[in-house]
This record gives structure tokens, C-alpha cells and sequence, in this order.
């Protein structure tokens, strides 16, 4: 097989500059196209120096189709192609931007993640998988190799080498996250990409991957009867969910919906439990710093005791978001303005409980069209239709929990009504 080398130039305008990272399918290298004179990625399918005509065909079918997937989690391909090398080899690749980041690979060398933060990055995946298999995509290759760690998130890499659900079977993965069911050569289903990220998962909670075996060969062999490990240390429906998704059986595993809603609800849960646990503690030092001035008080000037207690004078302070809030749970629906309405839907949107887990962007563009509704510049005498749809398509796609969909719902019955009565 022939190998590729810096220097060497694809289809006579990608400049090879250095490998970036290596995985079990292909090798991304920085590189640099000389016809728009700029900085690229381009990741080259290792099988595809020497598969045949009938494979590229299906390479080429498969990137065309990822080209016509957009997530915002997910990286944009720019161009794919088949060239001859300049030592005769023929490579199929796949160019894709240049992006800052570090790979997930080498966040795992260091040691285990916080199941926080292993779980909000096996959630944003969740989603991306969710919205592929939605669309037929099936990505086969979830690998830590394939995760990049941006200032924007995690973002999966590769949809340009997936397939559809049914396709029959081939040997491009990376053990081992290699689904067993694979092995069999079974048509491609989406529970494959839910075993890797099983495996990724259990790799961010504890350090390493599930199983030791690192080749084919060694999958082949394998013989596996017991249950999968169960990750340590973290919470029960995060350890049961990541063992789940490793399941031998792809009908046992959960799909990628499914994870979407379990890990949002992990997450959410964890936000409350930090949330009160801090407000016990404030409310510890309150009580010990209140306890401390009455006994100086008390001690000082013991005199004070049989003076009759002075009245505070009341003193008008402007209401806060959240007193807003709590104003309009307790309010009648007829004495709430719009715009109190729409900061009681604000602030809920951007609470820790039950929201904390919705995306900014989605934050964002829910503001958004909710502005474009009832701004004083609009049609007033419109309902909220318009944000229903997108809490839907959110929810649909995975980027707004049940609980937090439930919540704003309520939110927007003020607002139409507030509206109603303008």
C-alpha cells in the first residue's frame, strides 16, 4: 500500500503539509489549497489506497450524501475526490475546514473527565447521531479520534465517510469501538453508532475503553458473555445508560433519542442537586452570621431588649427578572403585561432548572423570534405560534428537554393572553 508524505499534492491543488491525527479509517492532515489560498483539513481514507472501483463508488455516494447533512456539531465538507499519489497509489479524501481544537484523544490520555463533562460532551453527539439516523446516515466510526474540542463545543468529524442504514457491512471502523454485531457482517443499522458511544462514553468516565481488545483480529476472537463493565464513580442512571449502550445485542441498546433524553435529564438533575446544595450553604452562613450580630447585640446593649421595635421604612425597589418571574406564578394571568410575560419566558428560558442544558444558539434564536412577535414594531394581535413551532422542532431534534419545553409552554399561555387583552 503506498503512503502518503508531506509534500505530496492531491488532485494537483491540495498541499499535504503534516498529519494531524491517525485513526483506524484515515489520517487528517493539515494541508493547504492552492487555488483558494487557504488552510484546510483533509482527512485521507487509509482502505481507499487500495479498494477497488465498485468500494470508491460507494465512498464517493456516502460523502455526498454527509455533504448534504448540516449540524451545527458537526464539520462542513468542502470538496471530496480520488486522485493518484505521486508514488501511484490511489486516495480517496474528504476536505473539511481547518478548525482550532483539541482531539478528544488526547483529552482522555490525561485521565478521566468529570461525569459532568463527559456526559454534556456524549449528549451533544447524542444529538448529532440523532438528527444523522433521523436522516438515514448511519456514521460507523465514533471514535475519540473523531471528536474535536472547540471553543464552540464538541464537533464530530467524519459523516463523510458514513452510510445509509441497510448498506451491507464493511470492515471501515476503529477497534474497539467496533459494534460485535459488526462482525456478522449484518446490514448497517444506527445501533452501531449508539455501541461506540457507549464505548466513547465509558472511555470519557473512567479512563479507558471497555474492552482491551485493540485490532480485528482480536475482536474476531473475542468471547464475551458477561454483562459489559459498568462504569464507577458516577451516578446510577448515567453508569446503567452507558452500559446500556454497550449492550451485545443492538436491540437492547437504546437509541440515539433516547440517550438525548437520558443524559439532559442527568445533567439537569446535577444542576439542581449543585443549585441547592449552594443555596443551603448560603443559607448555612446567612443563619451563622445572623446568629453572631443578635448575640453581639445582645451582649453590648442588653438595654435595647425593652425598647419597642423601630419600623423599616418601606423603601419601592424595581422588580428583577426573577422577581418578575415569581410574580407572574403568582399573579393572576390578567395583571401581567407583555413584557412581563416575556421576561417570565426569558428568565425560564435562562435557568439553570429546567433549562440549563438548552444550547446558547437555541437560546439565542428563541429570543429571537419571540422579539419578532411581540416587539412594539410587529403584530400584536398574533399568538406565539411561530415559537411554538421552533420549541418543537427543538425538542425534535433534541436540543430542549421535555421538562424545559413543558415549563416555556406555560410561559408562552401568558403571553397570549397578555396579548389578547392589548
Amino acid at each position: 500500500m503506498s503512503r502518503l508524505e508531506p509534500g505530496d499534492v492531491l488532485a494537483r491543488r491540495y498541499l499535504l503539509l503534516d498529519p494531524l491525527a491517525r485513526g483506524g479509517m484515515s489520517v487528517i492532515w493539515r494541508a493547504f489549497d492552492q487555488s483558494l489560498h487557504r488552510m484546510i483539513a483533509v482527512k485521507v481514507l487509509t482502505a481507499s489506497l487500495h479498494m477497488d472501483h465498485g468500494e470508491r463508488i460507494s465512498v464517493r455516494s456516502e460523502a455526498r450524501a454527509a455533504a448534504r447533512f448540516i449540524h451545527p456539531d458537526t464539520i462542513e465538507i468542502y470538496d471530496y475526490g480520488e486522485t493518484v499519489t505521486t508514488s501511484g497509489g490511489v486516495a480517496a479524501y474528504v476536505v473539511m475546514p481547518l478548525l482550532d481544537g483539541t482531539p478528544l484523544a488526547e483529552r482522555v490520555e490525561a485521565g478521566p473527565l468529570p461525569w459532568t463533562e463527559a456526559a454534556a460532551i456524549a449528549l451533544r453527539l447524542a444529538r448529532v447521531l440523532m438528527a444523522g439516523h433521523a436522516r438515514g446516515l448511519v456514521h460507523r466510526d465514533v471514535t475519540a479520534e473523531n471528536v474535536l474540542l472547540t471553543a464552540d463545543g464538541p464537533k464530530l468529524l467524519d459523516f463523510g465517510i458514513a452510510a445509509w442504514a441497510g448498506d451491507p457491512e464493511d470492515d471501515r471502523g476503529t477497534p474497539p469501538y467496533v459494534a460485535p454485531e459488526r462482525l456478522l457482517r449484518v446490514p448497517t443499522h444506527p445501533a452501531v453508532d449508539v455501541y461506540a458511544l457507549g464505548v466513547l462514553l465509558h472511555t470519557m468516565l473512567t479512563g479507558r475503553t471497555p474492552y482491551p481488545e485493540t485490532t480485528w483480529e482480536e475482536i474476531e476472537v473475542a468471547r464475551r458473555t458477561s454483562p459489559p463493565p459498568r462504569a464507577a464513580g458516577v451516578p446510577h442512571s448515567v453508569a446503567s445508560l452507558c452500559q446500556s449502550c454497550l449492550a451485545h445485542l443492538p436491540e437492547e441498546r437504546p437509541t440515539a433519542a433516547e440517550i438525548v433524553t437520558a443524559l439532559t435529564a442527568a445533567l439537569s438533575t446535577a444542576t439542581l442537586s449543585r443549585n441547592v446544595r449552594r443555596g443551603l450553604t448560603v443559607t448555612g452562613s446567612a443563619v451563622i452570621a445572623l446568629s453572631a450580630l443578635l448575640w453581639f447585640q445582645q451582649a453590648e446593649v442588653p438595654q435595647q431588649r425593652e425598647k419597642a421595635p423601630v419600623p423599616t421604612p418601606s423603601a419601592t425597589v424595581a422588580p428583577t427578572e426573577t422577581a418578575t418571574a415569581k410574580m407572574i406564578e403568582s399573579s393572576p394571568s390578567a395583571t401581567v403585561t407583555i413584557d412581563q410575560a416575556v421576561t417570565g419566558f426569558t428568565s425560564t428560558l435562562e435557568a439553570r432548572t429546567p433549562c440549563g442544558a438548552t444550547d446558547a444558539d437555541v437560546v439565542l434564536d428563541l429570543k429571537q423570534v419571540l422579539h419578532a412577535t411581540v416587539t412594539p414594531l410587529g403584530p400584536y394581535e398574533s399568538s406565539t405560534d411561530n415559537v411554538r413551532r421552533k420549541l418543537s422542532d427543538r425538542l425534535r431534534e433534541g436540543r430542549l428537554s421535555p421538562a424545559c419545553l413543558s415549563e416555556l409552554e406555560a410561559r408562552l399561555d401568558v403571553i397570549d393572553a397578555a396579548i389578547k387583552r392589548k
